[in-house]
């Protein structure tokens, strides 16, 4: 299993008042699966991301990835796991406007301690990888909203992580755009990559192969997508 979580409750307190974001969840992605998570606010699918993502702690329960038992890791041992273990895209993009585009993707490599030659190379491949060989000097501001998200994709690849993990990918993007941010994490999975994605958008979860509903902290739903939308199709 690429993630394993057991019983996982998350609480957040405000002086006197407690409230349960999660409780007692239970499920398992294996490699290569590219799952989509769906909700309502609240429903606590964001508060799963950042657990997942090594971003939160657990109140109560067990969380592996790839093996290693997150759930009471210091916070140095966290962000190393975070860097070689997760590769993470956001709706934001979360990129440096002061950076290029191969600049930012090289940020994960230089935390790890890359060499600047092997940065430079694995930077360029991952941003090929996405279809922006060509936008590798170009800012983020000289950049379209899908060129963004595809820096990111390339920035979350680089470091050749064990699992993706996406918040509400295409939530700033047009439809066009989403069509083709969806079409390359297809391609990704089709690739071996494994994919947990967090969205909103009915159609978008459409495009894994199993989707998770949350409501009210728990799982309402855990579900295989028959038939998978292939990106670009209505």
């Amino acid at each position: 299993m690429i993630i394993e979580v057991k019983g996982l409750h998350k609480v957040y307190k405000n002086g006197s008042i407690e409230v349960a974001a999660l409780r007692g969840v239970d499920f398992a992605v294996t490699p290569r699966e590219f799952v989509s998570v769906m909700g309502q606010s609240g429903s606590g699918k964001s508060t799963l991301m950042n657990i997942l993502g090594c971003l939160d702690s657990i109140t109560e329960g067990e969380y592996f990835l790839d093996g290693v038992n997150a759930a009471g890791l210091s916070s140095n041992a966290l962000a190393e796991i975070r860097n070689k273990k997760i590769g993470f895209v956001f709706q934001s993009f979360n990129l440096l406007p002061k950076l290029t585009s191969l600049q930012n993707v090289e940020l994960p490599m230089i935390y790890a301690g890359v060499s600047a030659s092997m940065r430079r190379g694995a930077a360029k491949a991952a941003l090929a990888r996405v279809g922006l060989a060509d936008r590798g000097k170009h800012k983020p501001n000289e950049l379209s909203g899908g060129q963004r998200q595809r820096v990111a994709i390339a920035r979350a690849l680089v470091n050749t992580p064990a699992i993706i993990l996406a918040d509400e990918p295409t939530g700033n993007l047009d439809s066009s755009s989403s069509a083709e941010i969806m079409s390359i994490f297809q391609q990704l999975n089709r690739e071996g990559a494994t994919i947990l994605m967090v969205t909103h958008e009915h159609d978008i979860a459409m495009h894994g192969r199993r989707i998770i509903t949350f409501k009210d902290g728990e799982i309402l739903s855990d579900e295989k997508v028959k038939n998978p939308i292939k990106a670009g199709e209505a």
